[in-house]
């Protein structure tokens, strides 16, 4: 049977003891505590084998409600804030609107040595915490006066257009894959670097799909290569969505002949299809690749390829990302604006365009348009 406490507001003096001072030694996983103590029981229901099972069901559920990353940065803005609030000598639960408020600011104006938070990272920390506050039984009104009005000032104050990372363009990635080495280490490599381009992949999406449906509990998706293509069938941000990529000009350049030549050759047919390999890179192992192992190849092949040579190597690392690969491809593909939207799977033809760096500048001339 659940504990009484399980299913209540845990009262303000016990907070850091119901859900855990996550900023204390030997403390719990803070994602896993709230998991746990957020589903239970109705104090005054039996338990039962039967109502057991749900209830860990129910946990499972409520485990996967959000991406990994997602509760792994909503964690960590629970952290800073649970020592901002000790720091100031108050308690975190109940919210306090007033409370959040001057934590918005000490994060946009920070009087220690810690530089300021950008705008969009500080409306990530608010999100965060009305995530923690729900999970634990509470509800933060972030229309309040207390909150709403101070952010609003920090956005007239210190906002700055978004930074975006570099495109990697048709040239660049054809770069990129040369410099890799013909071992099965560098089979793998080309096979992401060149699927995760013309798919529009992200990097998550591209180390989560496995060769067949069901393969495993952490998949992502899974692949059906057939002859004109290979599509891929992904559990992404919007939901389940296909993509179709098809075959390239030439092998040298093909995403799918790239698939195909590491499946055949790191005898992969169940399972993970992107995996670690031995030190040597001779063998294929088990364990499926980081989603940060795609983030270090595309820099380290963006060094060794000479992409934006002409700026100083620590600002060239700075310009690429995961998500360059994404940018190249809407930037690059010279088709039909709803086609390109319909394969990054965005809800918006606006979203679309904001992944587009060079193709849409000056393609219309509202100036002539207007008779000047």
């Amino acid at each position: 049977m659940s504990k009484p406490h399980e299913n209540q507001p845990p009262k303000t003096k016990t907070s850091h003891a119901a859900f855990g001072d996550a900023t204390g030694d030997g403390a719990r996983d803070e994602r896993q505590r709230v998991g746990e103590d957020a589903i239970a029981l109705p104090a005054h229901v039996a338990g039962s084998g039967t109502l057991d099972r749900l209830v860990d069901t129910a946990r499972d559920y409520a485990k996967a409600a959000a991406a990994v990353n997602t509760t792994k940065a909503y964690a960590a803005d629970w952290k800073q804030f649970a020592r901002w609030c000790r720091l100031k000598g108050v308690e975190p639960l109940p919210p306090s609107p007033e409370m959040i408020g001057l934590y918005l600011t000490d994060l946009a104006t920070p009087a220690s040595p810690a530089p300021a938070l950008s705008v969009s990272t500080i409306e990530r920390r608010l999100s965060g915490l009305a995530w923690n506050y729900t999970q634990r039984g509470f509800t933060l009104d972030c229309k309040n006066r207390h909150i709403a009005t101070v952010l609003a000032g920090i956005k007239r104050k210190h906002a700055r257009p978004p930074v975006q990372k570099e495109a990697i363009l048709a040239d660049d990635i054809l770069a990129m894959v040369a410099t890799l080495p013909h071992d099965l280490r560098g089979l793998r490599d080309r096979a992401i670097l060149l699927l995760g381009y013309a798919g529009g992949l992200r990097r998550s999406e591209i180390v989560s799909l496995d060769v067949h449906k069901g393969d495993m509990l952490d998949s992502g998706g899974w692949i059906d290569v057939e002859e004109k293509g290979v599509l891929l069938t992904l559990n992404a941000k919007s939901g389940w969505r296909d993509v179709e990529i098809s075959r390239g000009t030439s092998e040298r350049t093909c995403p799918v002949h790239a698939l195909e030549q590491w499946l055949h050759f790191a005898k992969i047919d169940f399972g993970p299809i992107f995996v670690r390999t031995s030190r040597d890179g001779t063998r294929a192992l088990e364990a499926r690749l980081s989603d940060k192992h795609v983030a270090r190849l595309i820099k380290q092949t963006v060094l060794d390829g000479g992409i934006r040579s002409d700026l100083p190597e620590k600002e060239r690392l700075a310009l690429f990302s995961g998500h360059s690969l994404r940018a190249g491809l809407a930037s690059a593909a010279e088709v039909d604006e709803r086609y390109v939207q319909k394969h990054l799977g965005h809800a918006s033809a606006e979203m679309t365009r904001r992944y587009q760096r060079r193709r849409d500048r000056f393609r219309v001339n509202l100036t002539k348009a207007a008779g000047l």
